[in-house]
C-alpha cells in the first residue's frame, strides 16, 4: 500500500502546472545527518584504544547445567554490573537466582582516569565478550585497556592476589639512562598508590608510568601489589621500551619516549588519555560546526534563487 500511494502521488506531482518548488526540508535534514555521520566516525576513533582487548583468561572447567540453567545467572550478573558502571569504577557483587541456578561472583574495575561515560562504555563491552570469548567456562576474565571484568562460579578455587595473569614487554629497548629513569618513575608510582586512590599515573624524564589496584584493596596491600608488579617488570621484560604486567589484583604499564613524554601524558593524576580526548572531540566538534554552516550557506543562496 505505502509503494503504491508513493507512485500516485508522484504522478500528480509530474503532472502540475505550478513550478517545480525546491524544498526546504532536505538541508536542515542533510546537516543532521552529515553531523550524525561525522559523529559516528570521529568517536569510535577516539574511544577505540579504551575498548582494545589485552588479553583473556578462560577456566577449563564450564559452568553446571544447560542452556538457560546457567545464562540466567550470568545474564543477572551482567545486568547487576551494567547498572552500577555509570556511577562507579569499581564495583562487585554476587547472583544467585530465585529458582535455584549456580551463584556467580563478578566485579569490573575501571581504569581511575576514565569519565563516567567511558567507564560505563567499557563495561558495556567487555561484558558482552565473556560468552564470545569464553563460552560456558565456570570463570573468566577479561582484560580490555579501559576495564576489566571476572566472573567465576560458587566455589571456583582463588589465586594469589600478586600472581602474573599476563605481561607484554616492547621490543625496542630504552635509551641513555633508561633504567634509572624508569626505575625512579616506578618508584613514584608506588608511593603513589600509597595514598588510597587505588590509581596514579606520572613520568619522569622521558618515562610514563601508570598503575590500577583493584577497587576494594587497602592502600597498603595497593602498594606491595604494586611493588610486585614493578619486580616483575624488571625481570620479565627487563630493559624493553614498554611493558605492561597484570596481576590478579593490579597492573602496571610504562612507556619510553626518546623526544621526551608527550604533553598530557605529563599528568600525575594520570589524565593524559582524557586530555587528548577532549582535544579530538573539540576539534571534531568544530569541524561538523563548519560543515552545518556550510550547508545553512548554501541553502541561503538556493533560496534566493528560487525567489527570483
Amino acid at each position: 500500500m505505502g509503494i503504491s500511494g508513493a507512485q500516485h502521488q508522484h504522478h500528480r506531482h509530474r503532472h502540475s502546472l505550478s513550478p517545480p518548488q525546491i524544498s526546504k526540508t532536505p538541508f536542515p535534514l542533510l546537516a543532521i545527518t552529515l553531523t550524525l555521520l561525522s559523529l559516528l566516525f570521529l568517536f569510535p576513533a577516539v574511544a577505540g584504544d579504551l575498548y582494545s582487548l589485552v588479553y583473556k583468561g578462560c577456566a577449563n572447567q564450564t559452568l553446571s547445567g544447560s542452556g538457560s540453567a546457567y545464562m540466567q545467572p550470568l545474564a543477572a550478573l551482567s545486568s547487576a554490573l551494567t547498572a552500577r558502571a555509570a556511577s562507579a569504577k569499581f564495583y562487585k557483587t554476587t547472583t544467585s537466582l530465585a529458582g535455584g541456578g549456580q551463584p556467580l561472583f563478578g566485579l569490573f574495575q575501571c581504569r581511575g582516569d576514565l569519565p563516567p561515560s567511558d567507564c560505563s562504555a567499557c563495561v558495556g563491552r567487555v561484558l558482552l565478550m565473556w560468552a564470545s570469548l569464553c563460552g560456558t567456562a565456570a570463570a573468566a576474565r577479561v582484560q580490555l585497556n579501559g576495564c576489566y571484568a571476572l566472573y567465576q562460579a560458587s566455589g571456583f578455587p582463588q589465586v594469589s592476589g600478586t600472581q602474573m595473569l599476563y605481561k607484554t614487554c616492547g621490543s625496542g629497548r630504552g635509551g641513555g639512562g633508561f633504567e634509572v629513569k624508569r626505575d625512579t618513575a616506578f618508584a613514584q608510582l608506588q608511593s603513589g598508590v600509597a595514598g588510597g586512590q587505588g590509581f596514579f599515573a606520572t613520568s619522569y624524564a622521558s618515562v610514563y608510568a601508570m598503575a590500577q589496584c583493584e577497587g576494594d584493596l587497602s592502600a597498603g596491600d595497593c602498594s606491595e601489589c604494586v611493588a610486585q608488579a614493578v619486580q616483575k617488570s624488571e625481570v620479565e621484560c627487563g630493559g624493553a621500551a614498554s611493558g605492561q604486567v597484570y596481576l590478579d589484583k593490579c597492573y602496571i604499564s610504562y612507556s619510553y619516549y626518546a623526544n621526551g613524554v608527550p604533553h598530557g601524558d605529563n599528568n600525575s593524576g594520570g589524565g593524559g588519555q582524557t586530555e587528548k580526548t577532549v582535544a579530538i572531540v573539540v576539534g571534531g566538534a568544530a569541524g561538523v560546526g563548519f560543515l552545518v554552516i556550510c550547508l545553512l550557506f548554501a541553502r541561503s543562496v538556493l533560496k534566493k534563487r528560487d525567489d527570483y
